[in-house]
């Protein structure tokens, strides 16, 4: 890699309710974190949540992180959106059932909106099950003029809870 190339934050959300879904989050979080330009600098707690916008589904298992990757923005999308497809992602309906997904929430010094994505994530401030997460370890970062705390306050979180209280959940996955 070259030495001129600049390393910038992004926050991640994962989430998935079929198959192993804490052991999925953990898979994507090590592939992105094996890459030469990813690397994890932060993961919140996993979260137990339940389903959001199609609501006839199992509940979903949630968590956040933040990396810092040399990757513009619409190419680290792409590489979230591989992991996916290797790991068998198959998108059938909107807010449906889903092994693994992983969004591209923020990214640092990048604004956008296009027909592949949007930064900010256009309604993550509307999710406890993304706010509450990415609060664990981001909770001063800006989003549209408020702070995550600020959003999770207003949140509806009701039926959210801890499934492990480490952050480091993703490294002890077998």
């Amino acid at each position: 890699m070259s030495p001129n190339k600049v390393w910038r934050r992004a926050a991640l959300g994962l989430g998935g309710n079929l198959g192993d879904p804490r052991g999925a989050m953990a898979e994507a979080l090590t592939a992105l974190n094996r890459r030469q330009d990813c690397r994890i600098t932060a993961v919140s707690r996993l979260y137990r949540t339940p389903p959001w916008g199609k609501t006839d589904q199992d509940w979903f298992f949630n968590a956040c992180a933040e990396v810092e990757t040399t990757l513009d923005p619409e190419t680290l999308l792409e590489t979230c959106l591989e992991i996916e497809r290797r790991m068998k992602r198959v998108r059938k309906e909107r807010w449906g059932p889903r092994t693994i997904d992983i969004d591209v929430l923020t990214f640092e010094g990048a604004r956008s909106t296009s027909d592949t994505l949007e930064l900010p994530h256009p309604r993550m401030t509307e999710r406890g099950f993304v706010l509450m997460p990415l609060a664990d370890f981001a909770a001063d970062l800006e989003v549209q003029g408020r702070t995550v705390r600020e959003w999770l306050a207003d949140a509806d979180v009701q039926g959210i809870e801890v499934a492990d209280d480490s952050a480091t959940w993703w490294r002890s996955h077998d």
